[in-house]
């Protein structure tokens, strides 16, 4: 029994100096004090502007054009963006839809909300969302699993008619995550984020310095080394509470010992 409560005690303390660890394991990328949200749209993916998460992006456009920007999304994380579009006075029936791509610019389906919406003639505003599939570590090469990297948003009108092109029209965009955390884990990682030139080197890294060719974007954690995840944690938690099971059933099935000596004969 002593040994049971030496093990009770160590459990105790390994779920206290875990729980911090466990919070910290999965960081999740937001605007930084000193950022600004972008107020222009890119017209194409090379284009598009960067914005991080948890800041309203806003753009000023004319009904037709495509409009595109870009955010961070990292491993565990689960986006959800939103789309908010503000009509002229006098507009017919509109559709608008909201697309996002990842990295490698596959376009992503949304897990649920309303990517697609059509504003009757005098709506002043429409509003789409598309809450993205949990950001994954790794996959396979032939999957459409959502990878940590530069996600793209892009926002058009269908099926305008032609009394309608070139309205004035007033787009915001904003991007959000929850962090899944060990539920979403899985075994493997990528080498790197799927950030546009992540693989080219340029002038300032040959001297020492990291900067990136095409894009700076990233979390302001930095990007998860992939390897911790809470499935750590409550995996050795298991791992402590069956050598307690396997101590207490042991405890209670010895029995007593020895059955006391007999002298033959007594």
């Amino acid at each position: 029994m002593r040994a049971i409560r030496v093990l009770s005690a160590a459990l105790l303390t390994l779920g206290l100096a875990a729980a911090p660890a466990a919070a910290d394991s999965s960081p999740s990328p937001s605007a930084s004090a000193d950022g600004k949200a972008p107020t222009q749209a890119g017209t194409s993916f090379r284009t598009a502007a960067e914005m991080d998460q948890g800041r309203t992006a806003t753009a000023s456009a004319s009904t037709g054009d495509y409009l595109y920007w870009s955010f961070p999304a990292d491993t565990g994380q689960r986006p959800t963006v939103r789309a908010t579009v503000k009509l002229p006075d006098a507009h017919a029936a509109q559709t608008w839809q909201l697309d996002v791509y990842d990295g490698l610019r596959r376009h992503q389906s949304c897990q649920y909300g309303a990517a697609t919406r059509t504003a009757e003639q005098g709506t002043a505003t429409v509003d789409l969302t598309c809450v993205l599939r949990t950001v994954r570590a790794w996959s396979e090469p032939w999957a459409n699993d959502p990878l940590p990297g530069t996600y793209y948003v892009r926002l058009t009108v269908l099926n305008l008619g032609s009394a309608d092109l070139g309205l004035p029209v007033r787009a915001e965009v904003r991007a959000d995550s929850k962090n899944i955390g060990g539920a979403a884990a899985v075994d493997g990682s990528l080498g790197k984020p799927l950030v546009p030139g992540i693989a080219v080197e340029s002038p300032a890294e040959k001297d020492g310095s990291k900067s990136a060719v095409l894009s700076a974007i990233e979390p302001d954690d930095g990007w998860s080394s992939h390897w911790w995840s809470s499935r750590w944690v409550w995996t050795a938690v298991g791992g402590v509470l069956a050598a307690l099971a396997g101590i207490g059933g042991y405890a209670l099935t010895r029995g007593r010992g020895r059955p006391a000596y007999v002298p033959p004969g007594a």
